[in-house]
């Protein structure tokens, strides 16, 4: 009897521990999927139930993902392939290589290509500031065609420095096999690496929305109108372009960027069903970067924030001030007092140049580092020699007698 008792609260708590043991694990296994989610949900699902195939939205400046759908899928870009050539034009430009005002031919090629152009013939020539009005507000393949061909030699040895600059901004998803967007097999990107080469245009050369901000514009005296293939310039506030492209086969495409109270943003779009769905789905986006982030600015360059002591110096001390603009990308629901810390370089000492570097400033939300900033030196500060020593000395007597 004592033997079977002893059975039977054997298997009472061998089935106890089962039981505890499976419930804590599909505890755990529920658990971790809450969080999983909970970690996504801010960026992905695609709660904004769009109906495009891919899409993304980042902020500009810290190129952080706001919100992503399928941002990886390898897809055709169509003619928002020219955003990169672009950049390459661009580049070009800014380095002093090219100028606006050059002349650019057309090549039996380029005046060949189909798609939307301009109709350029291999008996005129266009400035560069023409062609790219035409690229940027009408899309124009032979344009485009022609820049490729003025700056390499050839749009395939163009197309290998479209390549080379894509993996130079780690655009992982990219390959590029002509410079304007008409479909070719291999001739794939991303809506991630495409807001890649957006931004990376945007911010590295920000004169370029002087193009894609237009709306209607004309060419060859007036004889070539020309409006905006992108219906947010004219409807969207705050928007600074970018880039459209269609085809049969890649569907609609756009990568839209705007920009609000310092908060700039580009939403790109791949695979719309129809061209309205394209541009309202830019929009969806857009508006709900603007509606649950601002930026919030930490610096302005040459601003003035405090003085630092130096040593044998001429002076003192010496003024410092900001290096450059700072700010952050900071969520509407988030408290918006932001800490900072000073750190000064030890024994500051003279001689010391104008701009030289002596500090930095930290910027805290909620603890967390959110931006950074260096304080330079307003002005020079001579190192203390005999010399100038006399002359000070007798200055101080000079003003002493006044």
């Amino acid at each position: 009897m004592q033997n079977l008792k002893k059975i039977v609260s054997f298997f009472l708590i061998l089935i106890f521990l089962l039981t505890q043991a499976s419930f804590c694990m599909e505890s755990y296994v529920w658990n971790d999927d809450m969080v999983a989610t909970t970690a996504e949900e801010a960026t992905t699902g695609n709660f904004l139930n769009l109906e495009s195939g891919s899409a993304i939205l980042i902020e500009q400046n810290s190129g952080k993902i706001l919100y992503e759908h399928n941002a990886h899928e390898q897809l055709r870009p169509a003619s928002v392939t020219k955003v990169m050539s672009i950049l390459l034009i661009m580049e070009a430009l800014d380095s002093g290589k090219i100028s606006l005002t050059d002349q650019v031919p057309c090549s039996e090629n380029a005046s060949n290509m189909g798609g939307s152009q301009i109709w350029l013939n291999e008996t005129e020539t266009l400035s560069v500031d023409e062609m790219l009005k035409a690229i940027c507000v009408v899309s124009a393949n032979d344009c485009v065609v022609a820049m490729a061909e003025f700056l390499a030699g050839s749009e395939e040895l163009f197309v290998g420095q479209m390549n080379d600059k894509a993996k130079e901004l780690g655009m992982n998803e990219t390959h590029f096999v002509n410079c304007h967007g008409i479909d070719e097999d291999g001739h794939v990107t991303s809506a991630y690496d495409i807001s890649l080469m957006s931004r990376e245009l945007l911010t590295k050369h920000p004169s370029i929305t002087n193009y894609t901000t237009i709306w209607m514009d004309s060419l060859r005296g007036g004889q070539s109108e020309l409006t905006n293939t992108n219906k947010l310039v004219r409807t969207y506030d705050g928007c600074t372009g970018l880039k459209t492209g269609s085809t049969s086969l890649a569907l609609y495409n756009l990568s839209a960027s705007a920009t609000r109270n310092d908060l700039s943003l580009i939403a790109v779009v791949l695979r719309g069903p129809t061209s309205e769905k394209r541009f309202s789905e830019a929009k969806k986006l857009l508006d709900y970067g603007f509606a649950n982030y601002s930026y919030t600015k930490t610096s302005t360059a040459g601003e003035f924030l405090q003085s630092a002591d130096v040593q044998k110096g001429t002076t003192a001390s010496v003024n410092l001030a900001y290096e450059s603009d700072s700010g952050a990308l900071v969520k509407n629901t988030d408290n918006k007092e932001i800490q900072s810390t000073v750190t000064l370089n030890e024994n500051i000492t003279a001689p010391i140049h104008r701009g030289d570097v002596l500090g930095n400033v930290k910027f805290y939300l909620n603890d967390e580092e959110i931006s950074s900033v260096n304080l330079v030196a307003e002005s020079d500060v001579d190192k203390i020699t005999v010399m100038n020593l006399f002359g000070m000395i007798t200055e101080f007597w000079a003003n002493l007698f006044r």
